[in-house]
């Protein structure tokens, strides 16, 4: 977090200078200790977010992937003319530990083109597919299996 409060400090400036440079080494290293005193972070959840940002970036990866996909699927449904929809209202169960994992879930849900995620409660979820197929894979698949994975370390 320091480094980024550097980096942000530097670039917003839009200048280096090494005055700059050491008035900006003194306010994140301010910032960072405030944010260490009382807000309840710590170098070891730095760490911690260094490690889990390769697995948080592979979620992000598969996120763009399943969307482009749901993309294509919800185009081809849409210009084949097909009037008759089926619109279902499917309840399943997730077992994540934290509420990061049940969120990023939810709303992976939700940015899927024909999909949205109408209420989660826990590890209960409630989504609203536009079409029966939609939600055949909901209920677990590559998305859920990288947060399973990125909590894994809690």
């Amino acid at each position: 977090m320091f480094l980024l409060l550097f980096a942000a400090w530097v670039i917003f400036n839009g200048a280096f200078t090494w005055e700059i440079a050491l008035f900006g080494l003194g306010i994140s290293g301010i910032v960072y200790f405030f944010a260490c005193h009382f807000m309840d972070f710590s170098i070891r959840k730095d760490i911690r977010c260094i490690k889990k940002s390769g697995i948080f970036c592979w979620f992000v990866a598969a996120l763009f992937v399943e969307i482009v996909k749901a993309n294509l699927v919800t185009a081809k449904w849409i210009l084949t003319n097909r009037y008759e929809i089926e619109p279902v209202l499917v309840t399943f169960q997730m077992h994540f530990k934290t509420n990061i994992a049940r969120v990023l879930y939810a709303n992976s849900i939700t940015l899927t083109p024909g999909t949205i995620t109408v209420k989660q409660e826990g590890n209960t979820y409630t989504v609203h597919a536009l079409e029966r197929s939609y939600a055949e894979d909901i209920n677990g698949g590559k998305i859920a299996e990288i947060l399973y994975r990125l909590e894994a370390d809690e």
